[in-house]
């Protein structure tokens, strides 16, 4: 029976390989999560915007259902990524690229919620799967999706 607490060393690169591939897939999952988590502070503060006329970081927390200081580092991030802007005692207001985003990200929850819906999931829990599944889709799974909707008949 093989040693299976061989230093990385002595292991055969086979198995190198296949660390180095599932890291990979790792990495690459932590990062598809980051770029979610700013998409939906984006699409949150176009929401509010468009509700209330401006977003505040405190009604951004509480519709996102985190702490204040995990919505002032979101909204920080999102001013590096040149998304949005903000000044003290004000709102914060999405630049032209980070509306573009909101509206992005706001149509694709609305083609995922769709077909849910479409395909017989409950409106509530549609909206609620919608959020995870939104963010990992592809466009050419997303465009597959619009096309199968375009075909069913109106409600």
């Amino acid at each position: 029976m093989p040693n299976q607490n061989r230093p990385a060393a002595e292991m055969p690169d086979s198995a190198s390989a296949q660390d180095t591939a599932q890291a990979e897939r790792f990495n690459q999952a932590r990062a598809a999560q980051a770029v979610a988590v700013l998409e939906d502070y984006a699409e949150m503060i176009g929401d509010l915007i468009e509700e209330l006329g401006e977003a505040r970081v405190t009604d951004i927390a509480a519709r996102m259902g985190v702490a204040h200081p995990t919505a002032t580092k979101a909204v920080a991030r999102l001013k590096r990524e040149g998304l949005c802007t903000s000044r003290p005692y004000r709102g914060v207001f999405l630049t032209p690229a980070g509306a573009e985003l909101a509206e992005r990200v706001r149509a694709r929850h609305r083609t995922v919620v769709d077909l849910l819906i479409a395909i017989g999931v409950p409106p509530e829990t549609a909206e609620l799967d919608a959020e995870g599944l939104e963010h990992h889709v592809s466009d050419t799974t997303l465009a597959a999706f619009d096309a199968f909707l375009a075909k069913q008949p109106p409600r």
